[in-house]
């Protein structure tokens, strides 16, 4: 049953290093969403939908139910996967990405969804401003968000205003159906995140029947700065479900 791990917005796989050297088992994948770090397969238009579908095939082809883990973005999708694939998933963990009808949009992806401003934005994209922001506001690692914002091409810019533009009205649209997920669940969550603010790290926790969220002591991305304590919440989940029998 191998580890699946599905990372967000603007990341590729590279955004788990940190958290994959920290784990001690070594059937642990990170896949790249396409668009992020990959080519689109012909006519993908990069919608939410879009990308649930993507997911639930290449799980398909995995052949067996997986530990399936997501952050920001990932998260979200990786929760539609469990609702409408419970057959497909072992456990779930996600965080920093709330699936809630009460959550509103972050300023950033305000602006990425109004079709003028948005593409505006990614036309006068400046990578040394960017990466400024992620350091500044975001407390992401100098090192780790320089090589973030390289890995930012016409193609992830493209992919991301399609998947917020498809995505206006997804916390009212999806939240309703997390009762179907049947996986055991864990939340982890950075306590000082802007964008998603932690709170919503409870509500959803509770609409999944999981444990108390597990709050980590970071900005939006638990992953690079507390990698450590996000791979040992992750091994102690997935041997918690080992051990009820999951």
């Amino acid at each position: 049953m191998p580890a699946i791990l599905i990372h967000g917005v603007p990341d590729t796989h590279h955004v788990w290093d940190g958290v994959r050297r920290r784990l001690t088992r070594t059937d642990v994948e990170a896949w790249d969403l396409p668009g992020f770090g990959t080519p689109r397969p012909d006519g993908f238009g990069s919608t939410k939908e879009e990308y649930v579908d993507w997911l639930v095939e290449r799980l398909e082809r995995v052949g067996e139910p997986v530990d399936l883990v997501g952050h920001d973005w990932g998260c979200i999708l990786t929760l539609r996967v469990a609702c409408l694939r419970p057959d497909l998933v072992r456990t779930w963990a996600g965080g920093d990405g709330p699936l809630d009808a009460g959550y509103e949009w972050h300023p950033l992806a305000k602006i990425w969804q109004d079709p003028v401003e948005g593409d505006r934005y990614m036309a006068e994209l400046e990578p040394e401003s960017f990466t400024h922001g992620l350091v500044g506001g975001f407390d992401v690692p100098a090192d780790r968000a320089a090589e973030m914002i390289g890995r930012v091409d016409g193609t992830m810019k493209d992919s991301i205003l399609r998947l917020y533009r498809s995505a206006l009205t997804v916390g009212a649209e999806w939240a309703p159906e997390l009762s179907r997920v049947a996986a055991p669940c864990l939340v982890f969550w950075g306590v000082r995140d802007p964008a998603c603010p932690v709170g919503f790290a409870d509500g959803l926790a509770a609409a999944l029947r999981a444990p108390d969220p597990v709050r980590i002591d970071s900005n939006h991305w638990p992953l690079l700065e507390r990698p450590a304590e996000v791979a040992a919440a992750l091994e102690a989940h997935w041997d918690t479900a080992a051990d009820l029998g999951g």
